[in-house]
């Protein structure tokens, strides 16, 4: 029951569905989460799931570039209150700088890494004590680039979301531009080019089911079904990929369009937000959900 108690939680979390729905889609879908969250969108219940409805952690992410290397790392620690302490701000522009210079393969690696008294670990573990919270290298990824392409980096004033995008050209003023509008609007791939075919697959299996549940379209032929259905899809495809985006600073612009005037091309882009997927409280919300339930 426990179990169920959480993967209540979860999926209330991710698709604001109220509890009852959540516990019989899990019911319904044998308490897969990925099934029970595509139960609830085809009952029309819940949306697609947003990013910004995830749990977070609290910490920082940074991005350090030297020359042809770049590197995004992300350290996590308890509150939001030492994520914006100056020594913790210091720690995490260390551990990245120490990372670009090593260029470990694993965190496992980077922790093992010598710093400037001890290794890595021990630099985190030396802020930890002083703060009396808890500090984990939570992720990192190095960037590497030709001569002939260009880093475009955005961090929001917060620290809590970061984004590093390798792209073909040499106008540098494109940087910058991408790097915030991957920020803003979370893309997942390039374009369609990059995106596995089960992605396709699996978002049409869930228009066409939210199509079937539609009392509206009882008496709609099945041509206009399936326009409605390939052209909703074509609209949720749309916001998975970064050049299909309407442009944030030019509405009137696609990405790809905005990139085809500066002569550019996107290459591939890393975002980090912080504390993304990580849940921090359980206990009092699992004794609301029980109350809930067996009443």
């Amino acid at each position: 029951m426990a179990n169920l108690l959480e993967l209540v939680k979860q999926l209330r979390d991710q698709t604001g569905a109220g509890m009852m729905d959540c516990k019989k889609a899990l019911e319904a879908s044998d308490c897969d989460l990925d099934k029970a969250v595509d139960w609830l969108r085809e009952k029309g219940i819940a949306k697609s799931v947003s990013r910004e409805s995830r749990v977070a952690a609290e910490g920082l992410a940074n991005i350090t570039i030297d020359g042809n290397n770049a590197v995004l790392v992300e350290i996590n620690t308890e509150t939001d209150f030492t994520a914006r302490n100056d020594r913790f701000k210091d720690l995490v522009k260390d551990v990245a700088a120490i990372i670009l210079a090593n260029k470990p393969k694993t965190v496992e690696e980077a922790l093992a890494l010598p710093a400037t008294e001890g290794t890595v670990s021990e630099l985190i573990s030396a802020v930890s004590f002083a703060t009396g919270e808890k500090m984990t290298l939570r992720r990192f990824e190095i960037v590497e680039k030709n001569d002939d392409q260009l880093f475009g980096q955005y961090v929001h004033h917060d620290g809590k979301t970061a984004t590093i995008v390798k792209l073909n050209g040499s106008n540098e003023e494109v940087g910058k531009p991408i790097a915030m509008q991957i920020a803003s609007m979370k893309p997942q791939y390039v374009d369609r080019v990059g995106m596995p075919q089960e992605i396709v697959e699996h978002e049409t299996q869930v228009q066409t089911e939210i199509a079937k549940n539609d009392p509206s379209n009882a008496n709609k032929p099945a041509n206009i079904i399936e326009k409605m259905v390939t052209g909703r899809v074509a609209k949720a495809l749309q916001e998975m990929c970064l050049v299909d985006q309407a442009f944030i600073l030019d509405g009137s612009l696609k990405v790809s369009a905005y990139l085809k005037e500066n002569n550019m091309s996107v290459d591939s882009f890393v975002l980090y937000v912080v504390g993304e997927g990580i849940e921090k409280r359980k206990d009092n919300w699992v004794d609301e959900v029980n109350a809930a339930l067996k009443g």
